[in-house]
């Protein structure tokens, strides 16, 4: 595998949203912050750009106990970096990077190099072959991916909602033919669908006319991911929010993530746009699979095994967002409590952070691995991959994180190969 560069130091704030797979929902909630201090230049997985500093400690005032704890989201801001490429320069090198004969290649070399402009990530390889594999791994480079067998997996899940409702299914097909606003009818609709894109659009008209339906079957839009980088579209609708879309558009930024040039920003911004120390590139595709951070939070629970002499789930979710429980990582923790030195409101400030870049640097994370690794007689590993099965009505095979991981870093590792000698 050929190094990857080390990056200036960068100063800005990481947008944590939804990952892929599952992830909890953010509100913005501002936070008081002071500057990381910059990353050795020897980093191998370096940031692409905008990075997280520490939130500056919070009081150990305890928290109601009736509050669930979301993920913060800040807007990122970036100091200026010495410059690397030209435009000009990273076009060519692009060029020379976009494997051969995928249709409108110019085409996707503009929506990659105006996304990385807008991004302020640095024109280089590695990073740039991170985003062509992904874009391969997610759709094998069509702008608006197809779906085998999308018009029956609409139908199920049809099916499970009017099941949930107590709706009979002919009724639900009764009602679908009636016209929508294309003018078929929902029915024909369903029955041709082919598309991510269509899906979205048939789900977004359905929604618009649930009074005209007249099924109580809760039609908001199911859709959660799309586009030829499968990101999130809660991702790229928090995203917007904090950091400028590039793009004049008339639809909705939902509209735009299945659109090639939004959905390649987006999933840019979702696999680059933010900082980590990771021995190599699988890991930050990992986390794009699962959620930001996702590696370094299934090394932490690792360690926390280690020390509660306990077996835990290498999910990478520390906390618990769906539901006022208390997750298992955190149980064990409180347990840990007087030999960390820390009290039970200090151990719950900081795994509030653990979507963040912030949460590395906190006093919970440094003693953790201390203890561990003093208890291991071994530094022990800040990466690991999260042990996650996914699950989708578009996955038909038994899949994990880790298998996507390896899969598209198989695809960069060749993309790294094209490079000029």
């Amino acid at each position: 595998m050929k190094p990857i560069p080390s990056l200036p130091a960068l100063v800005v704030l990481s947008v944590t949203l939804s990952a892929c797979v599952s992830t909890p929902s953010v509100t913005p909630a501002p936070i008081p912050v002071r500057p990381t201090p910059a990353q050795p230049a020897n980093a191998v997985s370096a940031p692409a750009t905008p990075v997280s500093p520490t939130p500056a400690a919070a009081t150990e005032t305890p928290p109601s106990s009736e509050t669930v704890f979301l993920p913060p989201l800040v807007p990122p801001v970036v100091v200026p970096t010495p410059p690397g490429l030209s435009e000009a320069e990273a076009r060519a090198l692009l060029t020379q990077l976009l494997p051969t004969g995928i249709k409108d290649r110019n085409g996707w070399r503009n929506d990659i190099l105006s996304a990385f402009t807008a991004l302020k990530i640095p024109y280089e390889a590695p990073y740039f072959c991170a985003a062509l594999s992904i874009i391969e791994q997610e759709s094998s480079w069509q702008a608006d991916p197809g779906v085998p067998g999308l018009d029956k997996i609409v139908w199920k899940e049809i099916e499970k909602r009017a099941a949930k409702y107590h709706v009979p299914l002919l009724a639900v097909k009764a009602a679908f033919l009636k016209s929508s606003p294309d003018g078929r009818s929902y029915k024909a609709r369903v029955d041709a669908l082919r598309t991510e894109k269509e899906m979205n659009d048939l789900f977004e008209d359905m929604a618009a006319d649930a009074q005209k339906l007249h099924l109580p079957l809760g039609l908001k839009n199911p859709i959660r991911t799309g586009g030829p980088m499968q990101v999130s579209v809660e991702f790229a609708e928090g995203h917007v929010r904090v950091w400028p879309y590039p793009y004049s558009h008339k639809d909705s930024i939902r509209s735009e993530v299945f659109s090639r040039r939004g959905g390649v920003y987006f999933g840019i911004a979702m696999l680059l746009q933010y900082r980590v120390n990771y021995p190599d590139m699988s890991y930050r595709f990992a986390d794009y699979n699962a959620g930001r951070y996702s590696s370094r939070n299934a090394a932490f629970q690792a360690a926390v095994g280690k020390l509660a002499r306990e077996k835990m789930v290498l999910d990478g979710d520390l906390l618990m967002y769906e539901s006022r429980e208390t997750s298992n990582t955190q149980k064990q923790l409180l347990k840990l409590a007087s030999r960390l030195n820390l009290s039970e409101a200090a151990i719950e400030r900081d795994l509030r952070l653990e979507k963040t870049e912030g949460f590395s640097q906190t006093p919970l994370y440094r003693r953790v691995f201390e203890a561990a690794s003093a208890q291991a007689g071994r530094p022990l590993p800040q990466a690991v991959m999260p042990q996650i099965r996914l699950s989708s009505p578009k996955i038909t095979r038994k899949l994990t994180t880790e298998w996507f991981a390896k899969r598209v870093d198989g695809r960069y590792q060749k993309c790294l190969a094209r490079l000029p000698d």
